[in-house]
């Protein structure tokens, strides 16, 4: 190995150290901080009040289940409600936009305003090291506590139950902790895509949490008002199911909708259709419960949108900070 080689070689692996000390310095931050710890005392009461309702509910859904054998005592815990709280999986699709929104909303301007963005670059770090470890710390940390609920859920549920889990729970309880990350993943590209347009770290945040609100709330009610504009009143059946299938596929330009129809799909194996479904294509279906293949190959649509709606968003974030003038 010549000198020059020996150099580059050596300088890789000086910009590759850097690289997680920043992700472990923004770990720390974040720890550490008391918006962090807002955010994890609200998803672990929620976590707790979900599991408790499915913990009171669990005597009841065994003595119900007709089949012993594909009871998916896990999922059941997972997915179960008794009508006081909703699932921890609907608790998490409000919950998420905020852990990202909060998480990233001043993950460059506020480094530009506390005049510390010119003094890391002046460090001998790739410059889009600083944004990467943004992402990748949180990530990790979303990673970390969403694996570790479910770590805790499944222990409980033994020690209590003496049940022991099944591959396929294992399986689909798995996939649901990963597409919960990359739905979170997506609100924290956004707001530090944010973040870099906009000085003020307040209106980064307000434009977040508003595209948040326009989709959680309002998306749906204008679409449900352009159904009842849509239809004729002598319409048949074909062109209502048209419609309706028209109105779905709009839905799920939102992420919400995407992370729903995942979710509950992985997590309620007898789940066949995301759509409107007419008698004739009923006629015949077998009423048993989908394989963890089949009931990912239904929402794989979902998924890839998800991941490649993450990608794209941090993607163009990348984009604006390398062009940007960080200096000014």
């Amino acid at each position: 190995m010549t000198n020059t080689q020996a150099f580059v070689s050596d300088q890789k692996k000086v910009f590759h150290n850097a690289f997680w000390v920043m992700v472990r310095k923004e770990i720390a931050g974040h720890i550490r901080s008391w918006r962090f710890i807002v955010l994890l005392i609200l998803i672990l009461l929620t976590y707790w009040g979900a599991m408790l309702v499915s913990m009171s509910n669990l005597k009841s859904i065994v003595a119900t289940s007709k089949d012993p054998g594909e009871l998916f005592l896990y999922l059941k815990l997972l997915t179960s409600t008794a009508g006081n709280l909703p699932p921890f999986h609907v608790f998490l699709s409000f919950l998420g936009p905020l852990v990202g929104i909060s998480l990233g909303f001043d993950a460059i301007n506020s480094e530009k305003q506390n005049g510390t963005l010119n003094r890391i670059m002046a460090q001998p770090v790739y410059r889009d090291n600083l944004l990467l470890s943004k992402f990748t710390s949180v990530l990790l940390l979303v990673g970390v506590l969403l694996l570790s609920l479910t770590l805790l859920m499944i222990g409980t549920g033994t020690m209590l139950t003496g049940v022991f889990i099944e591959a396929e729970e294992v399986l689909r309880i798995l996939t649901h902790t990963i597409i919960s990350i990359f739905y979170i993943g997506f609100w924290l590209a956004l707001a530090i895509l944010f973040s870099i347009l906009f000085r003020q770290p307040a209106t980064s945040a307000l434009t977040a949490i508003g595209i948040w609100l326009f989709f959680t709330v309002f998306y749906e009610i204008i679409l449900n008002l352009a159904v009842k504009a849509m239809i004729p009143k002598s319409a048949s059946q074909a062109e209502i199911l048209q419609i309706y299938d028209h109105i779905f596929n709009l839905m799920r330009l939102a992420p919400s909708q995407l992370y729903t129809d995942a979710t509950t799909t992985l997590l309620v194996p007898s789940v066949r259709s995301l759509g409107p479904v007419t008698m004739d294509q009923m006629a015949g279906a077998i009423p048993t419960l989908l394989p963890f293949k089949d009931s990912l190959m239904i929402v794989w649509p979902q998924v890839s949108g998800l991941i490649a709606a993450t990608l794209a968003c941090f993607a163009f974030g990348y984009y604006k900070f390398m062009r940007r003038e960080i200096r000014s």
